[in-house]
Order: C-alpha cells, then sequence, then structure tokens
C-alpha cells in the first residue's frame, strides 16, 4: 500500500470517528456536526430549550420534508441554483480572499503618504484588438529605449503621448502623492528611482504608460482654505481689467478689516464656493492647479494672499489652517476609500486565487491553444471565428484534475462579448482564464464544504432551508389557501368547531360621502338587480369615488358602524370622509355558514390537517435510521 493511500484511509477513518453518522434519511447520511449545529441553534431560538429526544423527532421531519423536495427535483431548477449558488458565493467570500493581502495595501498606502514624487509621463491609447495592444505596448517600450538611450523626454512626450496636455506640459504632472491615480500607476511612480524612467505600465485603466520620477520630498499633507474669485475666462482685455480692479478693491476692504466670509458669499463667482462663504475645504498638492497651490501652500495660517490669477481668473485666497499626514488611525478611512474605488479592490482575492490556482495545478496546453488560434484565424470575422469552438473537444487546460475543453471555453462567454467581439483569440483567451478562475474558485467551495465543518452545516442548512420552504409551500401553506374544494369539505365535516359567542352580521356595508349621495346609492341597489361579483365596479361607475363598498362578517361589539347598522347600536363618529352609511343584503347569523365566514381560522386548521398527514405518508415513503449510540454521546 502507498503512503498516499494509507494516508487517505487513516483520514477517512479519522473523519468518521470524529464525525459518526447520527442518522440515515432516504440513504442520505447526517453527521454529527451538522445535527449538533443545528441543535444547539434551534435551543438558542426557543424561550424553553427542547430535550435531545424532543429535537430528533422535529430533524426528523424536517429532513424528510427535504428528502421530498429532492425526490421533486427542486434542488435542479434553475431558480434554486441561481438562489443557492449566489449565497455560496457570499459565504464563501472569507476563504476566498487573503486578509494580509489587505492588511499590506494599507501600511503601503500610508507608507508612500508621506512622501511626493515628481512625475513626467508619456501615454498611449489602448487599442481595439489584442494585435493593436501588443503594437502600442511595444511601441511605448521602443520610446523608453530611446529616450534612455539620451533622447530628451519632453519632446518625445509632445511628440507621441495621447495625452494632449504633453503639448504644453511637455508629460510633467508636478508632484503627485499616493491613493490619487490609478494602482498601476501609482506603483511605478513609488517604486522607480528618482532619476530613471519605469518600465511600460500596461495594466492601467486608460492607456500605456511610462513614467520619469524627477524628485522625491516630504509630502506637505494638506491646507484648508477659501477664497474670492473674479472669472476672467473668455473676457476681453478691457474686461478682465474691470475685473482686476474689482479684486483689488475687495483685497483692501479686507485689509481695512473686512469679514472673508461675508465678503465671498456676496463678491466671489466661484458659485460652489461663494454658498460656503469662500470655503474649500482641505485639498493637497496635484489638486488646485499650480498658481492656487503655490499661493495657498505658501501662506501662513490666518494669512491672506495678494490678488493673483490663474487660467479662471482673479483669486484671493486665505489659508485656514495646515495639516500634515495624520496618523494610521486617522488616515485609515480614507484610504480604504481609495482602496475600494481602484483595482486594489480586487487584489485579496487575485492574490488568494493565485495561491489556489498554484495549490490545485494549472496546466494550459500551448499547442491545443494555437491550434484553437488557428482555426479562428480562417475565419473572415469575429463571431464566426469563436464559432470555430462552439462543438471542440480538445483539453486546452486542466485545474485540479478538472479539464477544460474549448467548447466548454465558448459557452462560458456571454452572448454579448461574443457579437461584440474584435479579435476572437483575444475574447477567447480571456474566456479561458475567467473560466479557469471560476473552476478554481467552484473547487475550493467544494473542498470546503468537505473539509470545513462551520462552512458546511450553514451552507448544508441554507440549502435545505429554501428547499423546505419550497416543498412545504407546495404541500401544505400555498395548498390551504388555494384548495377551495378541500377547504370547503375540512368545513362541512368539522363544522361543529366553529361557533361563536356572539351573533354576527354578514353583508355589506355602503359608504358614501354624503346622505344624499348615500340615498341616491340606496334607491340606485333597490331598484337594479346587481350581481355580487360586480356591485364594485357597477358603484363605482354610477358614483365614482363618493362611494365604498366593503363586504364583512362582524360580531356584535366589534365594529361601531355594523353595530350601528345591524345591532341598533348608536351612531358612531364618521371614519373620514365617510358621512353616511347602510346596510345591504345583510343579516345576523348565529354560527358561520361557510368557510368564508370563518376563513382565517378554517385555513390554518386545514393546514395543520395536511401538515399532519404529509408528515404520516412521509414516514412511509422514506427509510430512517438512527444511531442511538452516537445520539447519545451528544447528550453527554
Amino acid at each position: 500500500m502507498s503512503a498516499m493511500a494509507a494516508t487517505a484511509i487513516l483520514s477517512a477513518t479519522a473523519a468518521k470517528t470524529t464525525d459518526p453518522v447520527v442518522m440515515t434519511v432516504n440513504g442520505k447520511d447526517i453527521r454529527q456536526s451538522e445535527f449538533e449545529y443545528l441543535y444547539q441553534k434551534n435551543n438558542l431560538q426557543q424561550l424553553a430549550p427542547q430535550t435531545l429526544d424532543e429535537y430528533v423527532d422535529i430533524f426528523v421531519v424536517y429532513k424528510l420534508k427535504v428528502a421530498e423536495a429532492e425526490a421533486a427535483g427542486l434542488h435542479l431548477t434553475d431558480d434554486f441554483r441561481k438562489e443557492f449558488d449566489s449565497y455560496c458565493a457570499e459565504l464563501s467570500k472569507p476563504y476566498l480572499s487573503d486578509s494580509l493581502v489587505r492588511k499590506r495595501l494599507i501600511n503601503e498606502a500610508y507608507g508612500r503618504m508621506s512622501t511626493s514624487r515628481k512625475v513626467s509621463h508619456i501615454m498611449l491609447p489602448i487599442g481595439a484588438t489584442y494585435d493593436e495592444n501588443e503594437a502600442n505596448r511595444q511601441r511605448l517600450d521602443s520610446i523608453r529605449n530611446a529616450i534612455v538611450n539620451g533622447a530628451d523626454f519632453g519632446e518625445m512626450a509632445v511628440k507621441y503621448s495621447s495625452d494632449r496636455s504633453a503639448l504644453r506640459n511637455k508629460g510633467s504632472m508636478g508632484y503627485i502623492n499616493a491613493n490619487r491615480y490609478p494602482y498601476p500607476f501609482e506603483l511605478a511612480a513609488y517604486t522607480t528611482p528618482v532619476g530613471e524612467i519605469s518600465q511600460v505600465i500596461d495594466d492601467a485603466p486608460f492607456g500605456y504608460h511610462i513614467i520619469k520620477v524627477e524628485d522625491e520630498r516630504p509630502n506637505p499633507g494638506k491646507v484648508e482654505a477659501r477664497h474670492i474669485l473674479k472669472l476672467t475666462q473668455g473676457l476681453s482685455p478691457e474686461d478682465a481689467a474691470v475685473k482686476k480692479a474689482q479684486i483689488d478693491s475687495i483685497h483692501t476692504l479686507l485689509v481695512n478689516g473686512a469679514d472673508f466670509e461675508a465678503l465671498a458669499r456676496q463678491e466671489s463667482e466661484d458659485p460652489g464656493s461663494a454658498a460656503l462663504g469662500g470655503r474649500l475645504g482641505a485639498f493637497g498638492p496635484g489638486e488646485m492647479v499650480k498658481e492656487f497651490e503655490d499661493t495657498s501652500f505658501g501662506l501662513k495660517d490666518g494669512e491672506i494672499s495678494k490678488p493673483f490669477r490663474t487660467a479662471y481668473g482673479y483669486h484671493i485666497v486665505q489659508t485656514l489652517a495646515h495639516r500634515g499626514v495624520g496618523s494610521l488611525e486617522d488616515e485609515l478611512q480614507s484610504i480604504q476609500t481609495a482602496i475600494n474605488r481602484d483595482m486594489r479592490s480586487s487584489l485579496p482575492e487575485k492574490e488568494r486565487l493565485t495561491q489556489l490556482k498554484n495549490s490545485y495545478g494549472v496546466k494550459v496546453d500551448s499547442t491545443a491553444l494555437m491550434a484553437v488560434k488557428a482555426r479562428m484565424a480562417g475565419s473572415n470575422d469575429a463571431a464566426s471565428a469563436l464559432d470555430t469552438a462552439k462543438d471542440a473537444g480538445e483539453v486546452i487546460a486542466t485545474i485540479g484534475g478538472k479539464p477544460i475543453t474549448a467548447a466548454q471555453v465558448y459557452e462560458s462567454i456571454p452572448d454579448n462579448v461574443k457579437n461584440g467581439a474584435k479579435d476572437a483569440f483575444t475574447v477567447f483567451n480571456q474566456g479561458l482564464n475567467h473560466l479557469i478562475d471560476e473552476t478554481t474558485v467552484k473547487i475550493t467551495r467544494e473542498r470546503l464544504a468537505q473539509e470545513n465543518p462551520e462552512y458546511r452545516n450553514i451552507v448544508n442548512e441554507y440549502r435545505d432551508g429554501i428547499l423546505l420552504f419550497e416543498i412545504s409551500n407546495r404541500n401544505v401553506w400555498e395548498r390551504s389557501t388555494t384548495d377551495t374544494e378541500g377547504l370547503a369539505n375540512y368545513f362541512a365535516a368539522n363544522r361543529t368547531k366553529y361557533t361563536w359567542d356572539a351573533p354576527h352580521y354578514k353583508g355589506y356595508v355602503v359608504f358614501a360621502t354624503s346622505d344624499s349621495i348615500a340615498e341616491a346609492a340606496k334607491s340606485y341597489l333597490a331598484s337594479t338587480s346587481v350581481e355580487k361579483d360586480s356591485l364594485v365596479s357597477k358603484l363605482s361607475k354610477n358614483f365614482g369615488r363618493d362611494i365604498k363598498l366593503e363586504r364583512v362578517v362582524t360580531g356584535k361589539g366589534e365594529n361601531a358602524i355594523v353595530d350601528n347598522v345591524a345591532f341598533n347600536g348608536q351612531r358612531p363618529e364618521a371614519p373620514g370622509k365617510w358621512v353616511a352609511w347602510f346596510s345591504y343584503d345583510g343579516r345576523v347569523i348565529n354560527a358561520p355558514e361557510e368557510v368564508a365566514d370563518v376563513r382565517g381560522a378554517v385555513t390554518s386548521d386545514y393546514q395543520a390537517e395536511l401538515e399532519q398527514n404529509w408528515v404520516s405518508s412521509l414516514r412511509k415513503k422514506y427509510k430512517v435510521k438512527i444511531n442511538k449510540g452516537a445520539l447519545k454521546k451528544i447528550s453527554k
């Protein structure tokens, strides 16, 4: 016997010893861990805990109903699979995410906040096809090599960058801070040594980049400021001069002690901040135009600037406070917000997925994959090219021993992606990678259910709960409300159970918005033969919203209006606009005459009978075997 086989037998034996079967229902084993989990949960929900013997019977009935649901194929329906898979996806998230990665990303982000980096960049766009992307990436790599070999970065940015701001700034972005740019861009900006050029960044969301890191300095933090603005954009020189005179006058008022907030509300032409007394909140480097940023950071707390000009117009700024980088605790929320809005949010899952794929063993057959690509190359359009994989049975990858065929990859690609494809092999390759990831997740969930009792028990509880609800609804709850014949027969057979302590009025109460309308409605009903099923529609047609009809079966003393019309009671206060009312087609009865007179009570009792008969039939239909020895150990 091999060591591996011996280990497998020992593991299986250990599992049986530590988690024995406590009962078998319809050939399906229920282990001690599941039974104990549900028993303890049930007792936590009860005012008076149930004994083990009491709960065993409840549990058996529960599992019998699940067995019936499985026999009916409810676990195979699309609705079940959709709900169950969605729950498993949510429940398994903690097991498919590396919490250490999240912690590392937080510490990394906070560490970078202490410095600002001055960078320039060149960008080329993302292409429409795989081949275009490769061409752009290689082109940018060639541009990088030219710069490394002596070409001027700024000139190359002006000539080649798809970021057209390079025409005026030669690619310069000034000083940037952490947590403000896409993660791949930030990663390159903070890991490339000062004075050097990064490798091509090919996973940023807006294009391909190279970055030149020109300088590094301590992060000045943020300033909190307010301003007054006179707009000059689009104005003639003469009109701009008027704005300059206005801002100078405002500055004179401020120097002589005028209130900054009041003047900002009255004079500033920045509508967003004017209503706030000019307040802009706190901002850091790179968040405002350079002239505004330099002025704001250069002032002392409380100091007011002289008027200065930006592309927007003339400003006066008052710096209210300088704020350095706070502690990790202070900055944690903003860091987490930044992580959650970019690709870092998925890194804990991606890194865990990579770990899992490595542990399961992913193998891609490059020969088979290239054969798929060669077949696709013979088609005139992408959709037709993808169709060549529709029935292809060759295995192009395996993971954890599970094969993935070309046809499976084709089926996994959404139709809208197939129909909109421009490069068939790119779409197919992406589909393969996605299917490998999905298969990894599926294997992980299967293994969790096998190896993790806590996860397995929660999943089983949810699964069985869905099935229990559906099968109970079919056999008891829904049936008890829709089976009119069964309800009528049950009432007839048990009529003596349903009695009243006082007489009841059975009939209609007609409400009206005035006495005259009530009299008109009463005359209409007396002179016209109206079927009960059309009473509401007929009255509504003739009297509109001035009439309301209610069918009641109400005992004496239960309703003041019914007491008034049926039992000679005093007239009560009118309910809202309904100032008049009268009885129609009603009479006083001493006992229920039909199911409708006591529908709630009959339905509840009928449900109980259906439940009892159903459980009795299930006990006869399915075999139950109980391991009393294992259960006794639980009771101890």
